[in-house]
């Protein structure tokens, strides 16, 4: 398999500090790919490289073999990336339907000049099955016409990631999915994943490791902006540096 998306010496300072320090990341098309580390150690900053957000200090990165370093974020998501955030963000001014009609009309092919994405026909075909799909998918079509606001935290956070679904991304981020859900709640948005990860490449990053190890295929390691170890998931859970740097040096433990 070739590479979906990798960067080569990828850093970003913040005046004094190094919160990304030269990372090599690869990700094959097709891969389920997990990111972990302590706090503080550069993984939504990598993510937010990634998507755009933050211009790297130094540093490259490819996406489908083109170089898209200091492309805008809405150019990413044309080209087939797209993204959650630690946080969860969606427009709770709007109802849950709204939220994904905004989001499937502003990037889709033909829609993206200012008069078509307020005064485009909201109704056309593609837009609406494409939506109901998302929402269908997500378990919020009862939901649909509920205003955003009056939503619980667990399907705010189904919501947005029904939003980069329905953008049919080619790489979807995602950015601690499990953050701030209950018991139950981790368990449908785990049970989403499984069933969608065959349709694209998915990075997820994630403090809850045990929930995610039998759904990731390789793990990546970041502490104090490097990349201290890859590979499988169970052999990364084991490494004494892995180790070190979550539980110190004397724990012998070897899973999360």
């Amino acid at each position: 398999m070739s590479d979906l998306i990798s960067t080569k010496g990828l850093t970003k300072r913040f005046g004094g500090l190094v919160a990304v320090d030269g990372v090599e990341l690869r990700i094959q098309e097709g891969q389920v790919a997990g990111v972990m580390g302590p706090n503080g150690s550069g993984k939504t900053t990598l993510f937010n490289m990634l998507s755009g957000l933050f211009r790297p200090s130094d540093g490259q990165i490819l996406f489908q073999g083109k170089d898209i370093t200091h492309l805008a974020p809405h150019k990413r998501v044309e080209m087939g990336m797209a993204r959650t955030f630690q946080l969860v963000s969606v427009f709770d001014s709007l109802t849950a339907w709204e939220n994904l009609v905004l989001s499937t009309i502003r990037f889709r092919k033909g829609q993206q000049t200012f008069r078509n994405l307020y005064f485009a026909p909201a109704q056309k075909r593609t837009i609406l099955t494409s939506c109901l799909e998302a929402l269908e998918m997500v378990g919020l079509t009862e939901q649909s016409e509920k205003p955003t606001s009056e939503l619980s935290y667990g399907e705010k956070r189904m919501l947005e990631i029904g939003i980069a679904l329905s953008l049919k991304p080619r790489l979807l981020l995602l950015d601690e999915p499990l953050a701030g859900l209950s018991d139950h709640e981790i368990s449908e948005v785990l049970d989403l994943i499984d069933r969608v990860k065959k349709n694209f490449t998915l990075v997820i990053i994630e403090h809850k490791i045990s929930k995610i190890v039998d759904l990731v295929e390789t793990l990546t390691v970041i502490n104090l902006g490097r990349i201290i170890c890859e590979g499988d998931p169970e052999q990364v859970l084991c490494e004494p540096s892995v180790r070190e740097c979550y539980w110190g040096k004397e724990t012998d433990t070897c899973s999360m």
